[in-house]
């Protein structure tokens, strides 16, 4: 039986499917990229305790952040 979520755990996953969502309204030649970065991100902190509700918590308000930039359709790739 699989461990109900938190709502933490929720949220990360949240904002992981809107990034890879907002991927698709890129540039096709620029979605590598774009999808690589993501990946990264969200990896970098994939080993974290689910305990640092702080810093999990300013993770999410900076991914945020982020996706909010990169949506923008001024924004047409991204430098790894």
């Amino acid at each position: 039986m699989a461990r109900k979520l938190s709502g933490l755990q929720r949220e990360v996953l949240a904002l992981y499917r809107e990034s890879i969502r907002a991927i698709y309204k890129k540039p096709v030649e620029a979605q590598p990229n774009f999808r690589e970065f993501t990946r990264r991100n969200f990896r970098k902190y994939s080993g974290m305790s689910r305990k640092e509700f702080g810093a999990i918590e300013h993770l999410i308000r900076k991914g945020k952040k982020m996706l909010e930039l990169y949506t923008n359709p001024g924004v047409r790739n991204i430098v790894l």
